[in-house]
């Protein structure tokens, strides 16, 4: 899936992603590719990018929210 992560710094991450590890109001989640589309918001922890090659990166997250939308494009946008 294409991932983007944005924050009021710029773009802080954008590639083809595996999997997002992430906290929402509702709890963690993980996205993977293909996912239904979905929009929630994003309580405070640390996102796990999955990559090629079992590689993951990390980002810390202070809030903001996630869509997935239908053609496998997720964005995130955090404070």
């Amino acid at each position: 899936m294409k991932l983007k992560v944005y924050s009021l710094k710029g773009v802080e991450f954008e590639g083809e992603a595996r999997s997002l590890n992430i906290n929402t109001k509702l709890g963690e989640i993980t996205v993977l590719d293909n996912h239904l589309p979905i929009i929630t918001l994003l309580e405070k922890g640390t996102a796990k990018i999955g990559l090629d090659g079992g590689k993951t990166e990390n980002i810390e997250i202070e809030s903001g929210f996630l869509e997935m939308d239908d053609e496998n494009n997720l964005s995130v946008l955090k404070d």
